[in-house]
């Protein structure tokens, strides 16, 4: 039964003009009118050439990413990060190192309150750097902190209360 259904299938192809199992280019599924796969003046293979379909290299495709997702202001912030010993120096680097870029604002903490005052007083030439460094927008403003105070906290336990002073008398 199927093989004289396949054979009359076969039959009425040779009486419309072409053999069996080929298509012609002008019959075209239901659906598909009018819609070609591929311009016939393109070609498929890639010259000598560039062209866009040639391999990339990663950074290319990386930085084309960033501007259409819109990363390019945290990978900016990232660069202050990743960099912060080349663009502020290697002195001010080791005593005091970034916390947190929020909205330009650019937190760091510094190794001492004498660095601390330091940086304060600097703050006007490590913008400029870190601006010529990473762009200009990306850090609008430093807030320097000192080192954190030490905890007087011990322990697992711990009642809530004014600290060691209260032992005192």
């Amino acid at each position: 039964m199927a093989h004289a259904a396949l054979k009359a299938a076969q039959d009425r192809a040779k009486t419309r003009g072409h053999e069996p199992g080929r298509r012609q280019s002008g019959n075209r599924p239901p659906g598909k009118q009018g819609q070609t796969s591929q311009n016939p003046r393109r070609r498929r293979w890639s010259g000598a050439g560039a062209d866009e379909r040639d391999p990339q290299s990663f950074g290319r495709i990386a930085a084309r990413m960033a501007t259409q997702f819109g990363w390019s202001d945290r990978l900016a912030g990232g660069h202050v990060f990743g960099r912060w010993a080349t663009l502020v120096g290697e002195d001010v680097a080791e005593h005091a190192q970034p916390v947190s870029l929020t909205d330009g604002e650019l937190v760091v903490r510094a190794s001492s309150t004498a660095w601390a005052t330091q940086l304060r007083l600097l703050q006007r030439q490590l913008l400029a750097k870190i601006a010529s460094g990473v762009g200009h927008g990306v850090v609008k403003r430093m807030k320097i902190q000192g080192p954190a105070a030490p905890s007087w906290r011990k322990g697992p336990r711990h009642v809530s209360g004014r600290g060691p002073r209260d032992t005192y008398g």
